[in-house]
């Protein structure tokens, strides 16, 4: 069975982290959707007149980049260049896409950092850089929309991070942590917004995605991985939806599209065979799929 894919014409989301991945792949969806886009991150083609040699961004993919193949599909797509670490860059980017597009009614943190080590073996500057960029910009993005996302219609707060299932995660804690952080303050924000009807999820993939960072960091091998697409197909069934009642729920993305009615989910993976579950593992090592 075909996805159901939401008409989003007229609509606006705000998206940290779209340089490249996951991001991009749910800003692209979202505006093939009707929905324009608001494309943040740190890779700017700006920083290329800063640069020595003039190349610019050593990363392929920046929020410029973005915003073009955004607007191919007929939307409007604004590029603001981002550190969501910051309050102020954060409060003065949600106040230009606001006077820009008059109402933002999607918001969906996405940027992250990661480094899978263990408690001695992480350097306290990569600690301190997950907390910032995890929780910290979770919360900063979250608190500079929360007012305003009180006031729209089809009001959304999701964020991409995992379901909180454990108190511990040796070898990984302090990434964990930060992850299970950004649930925590997502999950209670839709109890704080519910007054306004304001839909606040979390959504994290099942198996391994590819992405630069999986590559880097040779997280598994493609046998391993699937493709955002299925990210991104989670975020637009998410907003298929009533955020009035759907909302404060942590779904895995295999589960919510298989309850959506989708079988067959080759079409996700880079080889033959479904990838095992790692991602949610990673987080929840009891996790099995319910036919296993």
């Amino acid at each position: 069975m075909a996805l159901q894919k939401p008409d989003l014409s007229g609509q606006t989301a705000f998206i940290t982290g779209t340089t490249r991945g996951i991001g991009k792949e749910i800003a692209l969806a979202l505006a093939e959707q009707g929905c324009n886009i608001v494309s943040t991150g740190k890779t700017s083609e700006k920083d290329a007149d800063e640069s020595e040699d003039g190349s610019g961004p050593d990363l392929e993919g920046s929020i410029e980049q973005t915003a073009r193949e955004a607007r191919e599909h007929g939307v409007e797509a604004l590029p603001i260049q981002l550190d969501v670490r910051s309050e102020e860059a954060v409060n003065a980017a949600a106040e230009r896409a606001i006077d820009e597009f008059g109402e933002v009614n999607i918001v969906i943190n996405n940027a992250s950092a990661i480094q899978l080590l263990t408690v001695e073996d992480l350097p306290p500057n990569r600690f301190d850089l997950m907390t910032d960029v995890n929780i910290r910009g979770t919360y900063l993005v979250s608190r500079a929309f929360a007012g305003h996302l009180r006031e729209v219609e089809n009001a959304w707060l999701l964020t991409n991070a995992p379901p909180v299932k454990i108190d511990r995660a040796p070898g990984e804690a302090p990434y964990a942590w930060s992850k299970l952080g950004m649930s925590f303050l997502t999950l209670s924000m839709a109890s704080e917004l519910g007054d306004g009807n304001v839909g606040c999820n979390t959504f994290w993939p099942v198996t391994a995605i590819d992405t630069r960072a999986t590559r880097y960091f040779g997280l598994g091998t493609e046998d391993d991985w699937r493709t955002p697409e299925i990210v991104s197909d989670t975020v637009l069934e998410i907003l298929s939806r009533d955020p009035a009642s759907f909302t404060g729920n942590a779904v895995y993305d295999e589960e919510l599209l298989q309850e959506a009615g989708v079988e067959d989910f080759s079409r996700y993976n880079l080889t033959e065979g479904d990838p095992a579950p790692g991602s949610a593992q990673l987080f929840d090592p009891e996790y099995s799929r319910s036919d296993e």
